[in-house]
């Protein structure tokens, strides 16, 4: 019984082998990386557009009820998702800047520099709910 079991190869592969294919794969992810980075850029910048129109139309129905905008997200129902710094996964930081009876003005600035050149993406957005992107990164 002995000799059948020392007779029998497990198949599986060699570390020669194992190396080619670790190496084949980190090719692929050099390959990859610099076309996938800007997706993701976009991506972040689509995160930080859709809260602030979101914020922005929360504002418009607190001042439909008070005449006034608020400075306040909470007052206007807006919550911050959990930032990625803090186990959370929003790339922005939302807060409003201004707000008086006439306008508001509310500001998603990046908490990462997502291309590594040392300027954090900034968007900004008003009373007319479109936003802007003040600083490009």
């Amino acid at each position: 019984m002995k000799k059948q079991i020392k007779n029998r190869k497990l198949k599986g592969m060699t570390l020669t082998e194992l190396l080619v294919v670790m190496a084949i794969l980190g090719i692929l992810i050099l390959i990859a990386y610099p076309v996938l980075t800007p997706i993701f850029q976009k991506a972040r910048s689509t995160e930080a557009k859709n809260n602030l129109v979101h914020l922005a139309n929360l504002q418009k129905v607190y001042f439909l009820e008070h005449t006034r905008y608020s400075d306040d997200p909470g007052k206007v129902g807006f919550q911050q998702e959990a930032l990625e710094t803090e186990g959370g996964k929003a790339f922005y930081q939302i807060e409003i800047t201004e707000a008086s009876s006439s306008n508001f003005r509310a500001s998603a600035t990046s908490i990462a520099d997502f291309d590594g050149d040392g300027i954090f993406n900034i968007w900004e957005i008003d009373k007319s709910g479109i936003p802007i992107e003040v600083v490009q990164d």
